[in-house]
């Protein structure tokens, strides 16, 4: 049991980290290369908030993803959970930085999390299924 939930936990975090570190490293590049700044995120172009949307979308998909993958047990349940620990940091992070993104982009970070964290958790389904029926 307690080696299940050690296993709960890790994939747990692998995926969330997985997410994390994909985003701030897409943002470090983003703003290496000048293509927009954090500091003045609202001014950034329309085209720039949407592609940070998308990839913060795709990052968090590969996330759950991976943590279904790795999950002892209910890989769907596993994936969820990072969506309801996503939406809840995106709530406070939407709190502290509401005047630095125009609100749109605030509220899509905060409700795409349940989908993506849905989103990543079927298509592991999805190919786990396909993994199997091929054995």
């Amino acid at each position: 049991m307690a080696n299940k939930t050690l296993k709960s936990i890790g994939a747990i975090l692998a995926g969330f980290a997985t997410g994390a570190v994909l985003s701030v490293g897409a943002d470090f590049l983003m703003e290496q290369t000048n293509m927009m700044s954090m500091e003045n995120f609202k001014q950034s172009s329309a085209a720039i908030i949407l592609t940070v949307i998308l990839y913060r979308f795709v990052f968090n998909v590969t996330g759950c993803y991976l943590t279904a993958r790795l999950a002892p047990d209910k890989p769907m349940k596993h994936a969820l959970i990072i969506g309801i620990i996503g939406t809840v940091l995106s709530i406070l992070g939407a709190v502290a930085m509401w005047d630095k993104a125009i609100p749109a982009y605030n509220l899509t970070i905060i409700f795409m999390s349940l989908p993506s964290a849905w989103l990543g958790g079927k298509l592991f389904l999805a190919t786990a299924g396909n993994a199997e029926a091929k054995q």
